[in-house]
């Protein structure tokens, strides 16, 4: 029996478990895995940097080893994530729907746990545990399936949150970690109906496009992230420039930064010339349109191709636009639906903006950085939803769970 199915299996049976179990229990578990993990901080530096070392000798990129790293901050974040989920209010059981049925029938919807989620996502160990802690919380067991470039420290916070589960009421089997890196377990994890219950993947456009390409299994996709951000006419340019330095240079490899800039004509005119330059002082390489071009010539020239680059590093395309509607029309087009802004003054435009733009998250006025499980009060998300099934947007624990009806009856039959 291969690994991926293995695991999968020893997964499924643990979950009755984990339908029984209290919130209290739950929580008495993330707590325990938050405390082993900070106990645990050298061990998964020291796991860590063999994975960054490996990343240096392949020539991984500044950006991803950034994604890649973890030091003694970075992952007291990551435990005080799992006690924020523990403060977080458990969904599993809440009662969604009452209904009473002129014949008697009394029928109730509540959250269930959706049963065996399988997680496929690449360079950030961080997701390790963020989805777990996820999935614990809503009674589901997780099978994870991490980048290569990070095995070495998704085992060893495996090896410690099996060791904390192994003192609470979580079975240690709900937590599985699929350690093959070949692209033949991401595949046979795809397949796995009947074992998994639903797929997720987080990553790059590649992966992600694989995943729902080939799945059998369902699917909820976290899609790629080109981010823009549109600087009306009438935008302030101390707040254009804040947001637009906030969303591209705060942290450039995550799916809400931003991919690029659209600039109102008339506000490049006075303003984008001093925007660039702070841009180039926060090492950013811009590729531009030709009127970006003619008002800044040290930016390399764009193409469609660029324009339709997720690329997760200090590179920005910008592209100068005539009004709100080519604004609209750019973003139609090489938008993944992802998070969007608009900054303006214009209230109108501002709703336009807001009510035309297809996205799981529409800003006026604010960073795209803030779409985030975190920042939207959800707690650690589990990703970004672009679909419009069943999630969008932030998934927090609600979108972990699936709903059962219940139905009491005193002896009804259909007629």
């Amino acid at each position: 029996m291969s690994e991926v199915r293995h695991k999968a299996e020893l997964a499924g049976k643990v979950v009755s478990v984990l339908n029984n179990l209290t919130t209290e229990q739950k929580n008495e578990a993330l707590l325990a895995v938050a405390k082993a993990l900070e106990s645990g901080c050298s061990e998964i530096i020291a796991a860590n940097e063999e994975d960054l070392q490996r990343g240096r000798e392949n020539g991984t990129s500044l950006s991803l080893l950034d994604r890649l790293a973890l030091n003694p901050e970075r992952i007291k974040g990551i435990a005080e994530g799992l006690r924020q989920i523990a403060d977080l209010p458990d969904p599993v059981g809440d009662v969604l729907e009452t209904i009473d049925r002129p014949n008697g029938l009394h029928i109730v919807k509540r959250r269930v746990p959706l049963g065996v989620i399988g997680i496929v996502y690449e360079a950030r160990p961080n997701v390790t545990v963020d989805a777990m802690g996820l999935c614990l919380k809503t009674g589901n067991a997780v099978v994870l399936r991490g980048g290569s470039s990070a095995l070495s420290s998704n085992r060893k916070i495996i090896e410690i949150i099996h060791q904390a589960l192994a003192a609470t009421a979580i079975p240690q089997n709900a937590v599985q970690l699929i350690e093959d890196p070949s692209r033949a377990s991401v595949d046979e994890m795809l397949k796995l109906n009947g074992l998994l219950d639903v797929v997720i993947p987080r990553g790059g456009s590649s992966l992600i496009q694989n995943v729902v390409q080939n799945a059998t299994v369902p699917v909820i996709e976290t899609g790629a992230g080109i981010c823009h951000t549109f600087l009306d006419a009438s935008a302030q340019p101390r707040m254009a420039t804040s947001i637009s330095l906030n969303a591209k240079v705060q942290r450039p490899s995550v799916c809400n930064a931003m991919e690029t800039l659209l600039v109102h004509k008339d506000f490049a005119a006075q303003h984008f010339t001093d925007l660039a330059n702070r841009f180039k002082e926060s090492g950013v390489e811009l590729r531009g349109c030709e009127a970006t071009r003619q008002l800044v010539p040290w930016a390399v020239p764009a193409s469609d191709e660029d324009y339709a680059t997720e690329y997760n590093d200090y590179i920005l395309n910008v592209k100068i636009v005539n009004d709100l509607d080519e604004a609209i029309a750019h973003i139609r087009r090489f938008g993944t639906k992802h998070s969007e802004c608009i900054v303006t003054e214009d209230t109108g435009n501002a709703e336009r903006f807001q009510r035309e733009v297809d996205a799981a998250a529409v800003y006026h006025n604010a960073s795209t950085r803030f779409t985030d499980g975190f920042e939207f009060g959800f707690g650690a998300e589990i990703g970004i939803s672009t679909q419009k099934l069943h999630a969008r947007g932030p998934m927090g624990l609600p979108a972990l769970t699936s709903s059962k009806y219940i139905i009491q009856g005193n002896g009804q039959i259909r007629q």
